[in-house]
């Protein structure tokens, strides 16, 4: 195995996955409430967005397309390998997809979850599926760190609001929109510094800056409002809500807004239903003009900037094995870039508290080096 990914033999491409059908939707919906005390007609309320849709999430067609995008850049870079995907709540799962790796011949696998931020629903998490998965497999699994500060994310989000300027003319506000999370799963974030809420700012003030420049304008004013809040009421979650502040600056006379899904990769049902439906709705019931920009989903510098991202953990990889320095990671902006192994306590739901389960990678730094 002689190529730029070595030592690794496969990318998994990991994501949340949804339903395929309208026979699939309340399964999945209960599998992703499993232990978080989401009552079951919030469940079902929730059923009602996929069945208008056919019973069909978007994720899934938008993770083939990345998985294709992924490949093909891969490819073309003299790495051929194999790019399987794998879901935590649906088909196909992570042992599908290691399995297929394994057929492939790959006995380390290089994990790209599809989420640019960490916290426990965007990194731990899924450290814990893996840890679950690799039971009783001869199998190596590594983890792509978070990428919110990578050059091809910010570039990508900055070519989609600037079209989206281009297309709204005059703009009073850009309103980034990310998913919501409990206080307590922010404050936990911060143990791999900066946390969830810092790495959205810190995005944000880039890419609006970038479009700014690029517009010609001094300045684009901005602010980060959240969506998809699904906890119970007494649980404290990050606001403000993207309707509430939508109302909020129709009020102060704000009437031009393009709204930024900054927190999501692909449209899948976060972004087709709470912001293209509901924020939009909500916007328009105030008298304003809105246009929602695009997520990167297979923009050429976002994909280029995930194998960037594949090819840095291998360089880095080697370097460890071979007991030289581990190559500085590429980031802009002020923020550092996140650590390619996560710390014990990294990540966790909130304080001193995971879900139970033990995590792949929280302890890598003591494993001995991988001999292909």
């Amino acid at each position: 195995m002689d190529h730029l990914l070595s030592p690794y033999g496969a990318v998994l491409l990991a994501s949340f996955g949804g339903p395929n059908g309208p026979d699939e939707v309340m399964a999945f919906l209960r599998r992703v409430a499993a232990g978080t005390g989401v009552p079951e007609a919030r469940l079902t309320a929730v059923a009602e967005h996929y069945y208008a849709r056919g019973g069909v999430s978007p994720i899934n067609a938008a993770n083939q397309a990345l998985r294709a995008a992924l490949a093909d850049e891969l490819t073309r870079r003299g790495v051929p390998v194999p790019v399987v995907c794998g879901n935590r709540n649906a088909p196909p799962e992570y042992d599908d997809a290691l399995d297929a790796a394994a057929q492939a011949g790959a006995d380390r696998v290089l994990a790209l979850v599809t989420s640019a931020f960490a916290s426990y629903s965007g990194c731990r998490q899924y450290r814990e599926d893996f840890a679950a998965v690799l039971v009783g497999r001869d199998m190596v699994l590594d983890k792509v760190r978070a990428f919110f500060n990578h050059p091809g994310f910010v570039e990508a989000n900055t070519d989609v609001l600037v079209a989206a300027c281009a297309e709204l003319g005059q703009v009073d506000r850009v309103v980034f929109v990310t998913h919501s999370l409990p206080l307590a799963m922010q404050d936990a974030s911060t143990v791999c510094a900066p946390g969830y809420v810092a790495q959205h700012l810190d995005v944000a003030a880039q890419v609006a800056a970038g479009a700014a420049g690029r517009l010609g304008v001094a300045d684009l004013p901005w602010d980060l409002a959240y969506c998809s809040r699904s906890g119970p009421p007494r649980q404290p979650w990050l606001e403000p809500d993207v309707n509430d502040h939508l109302v909020a600056l129709a009020a102060d006379g704000v009437r031009r807004v393009v709204l930024v899904p900054v927190g999501f990769l692909c449209d899948h049902m976060e972004v087709v239903n709470d912001i293209d439906t509901d924020a939009v709705a909500t916007a328009h019931a105030h008298g304003m003009t809105v246009v929602r920009a695009p997520t990167v989903g297979t923009h050429p510098a976002f994909v280029a900037g995930l194998v960037d991202l594949l090819l840095e953990r291998a360089a880095a990889e080697r370097a460890r094995g071979a007991g030289t320095a581990v190559p500085d990671p590429v980031r802009v902006g002020p923020l550092p870039a996140l650590p390619d192994r996560c710390p014990p306590d990294g990540c966790r739901r909130e304080a001193g508290v995971g879900s139970g389960r033990p995590a792949a990678c929280t302890v890598d730094v003591d494993r001995p080096p991988h001999t292909p």
